[in-house]
């Protein structure tokens, strides 16, 4: 086995690449990195400043690739959602340095799903091979080019992190899921009748006011309204943050050329002109929502264009699961289940490492009693299922 570092996606065949993910969760296919670079939203040639750098992995065998890993080298701890300021607080007040950082994740993107690419032709022991492999090459890397740990973020499965006792770091997101509705109707009699009427009273609200929306693919946009999304995009990050979003000027249209049936919009228009949109990717099984922007603030416009018509969605298509995104309780009212995430982190300061994990084992006892808490909250009828809390580590 020989293990590769590659400073950028196009430096791996786009057949190559895509062939060891079994899956059509968008976020790790080669064209969705590919948008990434060629928009500058990350950065290859360290020219950008963006703080995220290509360092892909890949291990080969008999001169063909077996496995690779999405990797970037972080100068700071943005768009990352899973938060480690004081992390890096408390090595700033050691007199130590916390970035560069490793980070196995998708940039930008707080959905969990596969993080590591295997071949479907590997033996249980050539995989647990592959996990050695890999560990012995990020450590070695660590060490090489003197970053301060490893992290991988909203992993699905953890046996590579586990096998090396990497520290298991849990959070919690609201999902929706279908339970076999027929229509948006049948999923709001799963609810109480109060929840119910203030639900539907939501959506009222915004029908009556001379809204047109649209929930389309992305080959059916035009040009125009591609470069119209990115400005409200940026509008509201701006507003909401102070700063403007990471995403470069052409992403939107590049992700909608590669992905003309994965990605969505859900746009609402006034006398034709679009005043607000949001923007939804899909695999198999799933809806992704991910981006929101608007010009004006509607009571009501972002609950509908961002949740009810990805519900609405997800029953029409029979998709599983609806993840929204991070964060939110508002969701929880609006029938989204609170749910765990993970993260895996690995310092490489011994102390600082013995530090972190016990820092999360006293955190996941918060975790476990805020997620009874919430799921409290939930507005269905007694007698409702709710899938498990880990649900998302059971397939």
């Amino acid at each position: 086995m020989e293990v590769k570092f590659h400073q950028s996606i196009a430096q791996i065949a786009a057949q190559d690449w895509d062939a060891l993910w079994q899956t059509k969760y968008p976020f790790t296919q080669h064209a969705f990195f590919k948008a990434l670079e060629e928009s500058n939203s990350v950065d290859t040639a360290g020219k950008q400043n963006t703080g995220w750098q290509p360092k892909h992995l890949s291990i080969e065998e008999n001169g063909k690739i077996i496995a690779v890993m999405p990797l970037f080298v972080k100068g700071h701890s943005y768009g990352e959602y899973v938060f480690d300021w004081s992390w890096a607080d408390a090595y700033h007040q050691a007199g130590i340095e916390y970035y560069p950082k490793l980070l196995n994740a998708i940039p930008f993107t707080p959905a969990t799903g596969p993080r590591i690419g295997f071949s479907k032709d590997l033996s249980n022991e050539q995989k647990q091979s592959c996990n050695t492999a890999i560990i012995e090459a990020i450590k070695n890397c660590l060490k090489e080019e003197n970053m301060s740990g490893f992290h991988s973020l909203f992993p699905q499965d953890n046996s590579t992190f586990e096998q090396a006792r990497f520290t298991e770091r849990q959070g919690y997101q609201f999902h929706w899921f279908n339970q076999g509705f027929k229509d948006f109707d049948d999923f709001l009699n799963s609810f109480s009748s109060r929840k119910r009427k203030n639900l539907k009273k939501e959506r009222q609200k915004v029908f009556s006011q001379d809204l047109d929306i649209r929930m389309r693919h992305a080959d059916e946009l035009t040009t125009e309204e591609w470069n119209k999304f990115y400005a409200l995009y940026h509008r509201t990050y701006l507003k909401r943050s102070g700063r403007t979003g990471y995403l470069g000027p052409d992403f939107f249209h590049r992700l909608g050329h590669e992905f003309p049936q994965q990605v969505l919009v859900c746009s609402a228009h006034h006398q034709n002109n679009m005043i607000a949109a949001a923007l939804y990717l899909r695999d198999e099984d799933t809806l992704y929502g991910r981006y929101w922007g608007t010009q004006i603030d509607l009571d009501g416009l972002h609950f509908e264009c961002c949740y009810y018509q990805g519900i609405e969605y997800a029953i029409q298509h029979q998709l599983k699961r609806f993840d929204p995104g991070a964060q939110g309780e508002h969701k929880i009212q609006r029938g989204f289940t609170p749910i765990k995430t993970r993260s895996y982190h690995w310092l490489s300061h011994p102390s600082f490492n013995g530090a972190i994990n016990e820092f999360t084992q006293q955190e996941i006892q918060h975790i476990n009693a805020y997620i009874k808490d919430t799921r409290t909250l939930m507005p269905f009828k007694e007698g409702v299922e709710t899938v498990e809390e880990d649900y998302l580590f059971t397939f």
